[in-house]
């Protein structure tokens, strides 16, 4: 037997909502061209499972996974489009909702094009769901340092786009089970709940969050809050050697409300206002007595965004279409801590926030500016701060091959225990080298990479491709040399096409230099590529 799709009508009017803006698209076979005065009629959709007939999956494999898959309900994509029948047509619209379903991460494939049915107008939805339910069998290692994972992941529990999650992760540090919850239609159709929560073999720490986000580019209000709580050490590290462990106790509540006087499908002007109540407290590990310090915060603001995204194919990803943010941003905020709300007479004062993106971009490549800084101003100066930069170029004019040159640098001044650099963690050094063997409040990295596409799709199940790459960059401390090495190799990239998610595997090996390695000159490094 055969299997074809359901295809659904809907013709009830729903309210316009979801998340950015897409300028750039590129149009699909079939596609209308609509004038301004277009009005849709009919909104179709069609849910294809995992596999369809023309994957070039073994048979065996594909009715298998079609039968264990639940897929998504139809209601989930109609939630998520911005459009309803009897809205006039809106370019940006449809782009913008072809996005939102992408974000969901269920689907492997989505398409919105414009047909005509009887004469009239009508948009035809067309996703190809992703395999959802993954057991987690991961490792990875660099330089040595070896870090094993096992669980279970489900990305798309019972067809909904609720995400639920169970694993255990072994570092060379401790132990973590993790749980998380995600549901972006928690109540109603926008409401997004996350719950998480991590039992660790030195400690534990939960959060959760519920939020009305600002779905679409031309979403008016927005509200989150949230909530954090953690009892666990934390580890301070310094040229590759454990060098401090603190008690940290926290708990954190949160609310932040937005509204956008000015907001189109192209650009926003969004304002702001936060506040924060925190108790928190860093002891040595070694003390009998912990504080219980109480503070308060509160911040205002305005985000400006002008509105752009590159839709690309085989950047990070295989055999997919994905969305690459090349908007014009601004972010700038002011938060008061007062001596009346906590804060010692050293500690009060001002603080500011301040974060831009500039982007270009050309036929087959693009480049993205940032930057970032924020600081806190006492009577007696300038407290503690950090300000950050990077620059991103990537190109896809040579066939079949991505070049991609990253350069970044930061720096801290006075953090909070534990939020120092480590690069193996963040991915953003030296790829081939041990955990913890950058780290410090100041970091650089300049990286060149080739993505070499070898086969979209092998069997109608991963994608495949090598990276030559050349590293260099490090992290050390105000009060030391700067630790830089670098890396020269080449990786094999690996990647799933009919999973809800793209992440690609990465097998490195390289040639190590400069003052950050130890042991033998190469180095494999095992890992989720960035």
């Amino acid at each position: 037997m055969t299997w074809s799709p359901p295809a659904i009508a809907w013709s009830a009017a729903r309210p316009v909502g979801f998340a950015l803006a897409l300028l750039t698209v590129q149009a699909g076979s079939g596609r209308c061209v609509q004038t301004p005065s277009a009005t849709i009629d009919t909104i179709v959709v069609v849910n294809h499972n995992v596999f369809d007939a023309h994957t070039g999956a073994p048979e065996f494999v594909a009715r298998l996974a079609n039968a264990l898959h639940m897929t998504t309900r139809p209601w989930v994509i109609r939630r998520t489009m911005l459009v309803n029948p009897h809205d006039r047509y809106d370019s940006a619209q449809i782009a913008e909702s072809e996005r939102g379903l992408r974000n969901l991460y269920v689907f492997s494939r989505v398409r919105v094009d414009t047909t005509r049915l009887d004469g009239r107008l009508a948009l035809r939805v067309v996703t190809n769901d992703g395999w959802s339910t993954k057991p987690q069998l991961g490792y990875a290692s660099a330089g040595g340092d070896v870090t094993w994972l096992a669980g279970i992941v489900e990305d798309n529990f019972l067809g909904t786009a609720t995400s639920l999650a169970a694993v255990y992760n072994r570092t060379p540090d401790r132990s973590i089970l993790d749980f998380k919850y995600l549901s972006p239609h928690f109540f109603g159709r926008r409401t997004r709940l996350a719950a998480e929560y991590n039992r660790k073999s030195d400690g534990s720490s939960g959060s959760w969050e519920l939020a009305v986000p600002f779905y679409e580019t031309a979403a008016r209000r927005a509200l989150t809050l949230g909530e954090t709580a953690a009892s666990e050490r934390v580890l301070i590290f310094r040229d590759g050697v454990l060098d401090t462990t603190l008690q940290h106790r926290t708990l954190r509540f949160g609310v932040t409300a937005a509204f956008a006087p000015r907001a189109t499908t192209r650009h926003y002007l969004r304002l702001w206002v936060a506040g924060q109540w925190r108790r928190e407290d860093y002891v040595s590990e070694t003390s009998a007595v912990l504080p219980r310090s109480v503070f308060g915060t509160f911040g205002t603001g305005l985000d400006v965004g002008y509105v752009r995204y590159l839709v690309l194919e085989r950047f990070n990803s295989y055999a997919r279409r994905e969305d690459v943010d090349i908007s014009q941003l601004v972010h700038v905020g002011v938060w008061a801590a007062p001596r009346a709300w906590g804060y010692s007479a050293a500690q009060a004062g001002l603080g500011v926030e301040a974060s831009a993106q500039l982007a270009t971009s050309w036929h087959g490549g693009f480049a993205l500016l940032s930057g970032a800084g924020d600081g806190v101003f006492t009577a007696a100066g300038p407290d503690s701060g950090r300000l950050a930069g990077a620059l991103a170029v990537a190109s896809q004019n040579l066939q079949r091959q991505t070049l991609i040159l990253r350069l970044e640098g930061a720096r801290l001044r006075r953090p909070a225990p534990g939020t120092e650099f480590d690069l193996s963690v963040r991915q953003n050094g030296p790829r081939v080298f041990g955990i913890h063997q950058f780290t410090g409040t100041r970091t650089a990295w300049l990286a060149l990479e080739d993505r070499v596409l070898v086969a979209d799709e092998v069997g109608g199940l991963f994608g495949l491709g090598v990276a030559p790459f050349v590293d260099y960059g490090g992290a050390w401390y105000a009060d030391e040399r700067p630790r830089l090495g670098g890396d020269v190799g080449v990786a094999l990239r690996i990647g799933p096409t009919r999973a809800v998610r793209s992440d690609v595997a990465e097998i490195a090996i390289g040639y190590r230099f400069g003052a950050g390695f130890t042991g033998s000159r190469w180095g494999v490094a095992v890992r989720k590529a960035s």
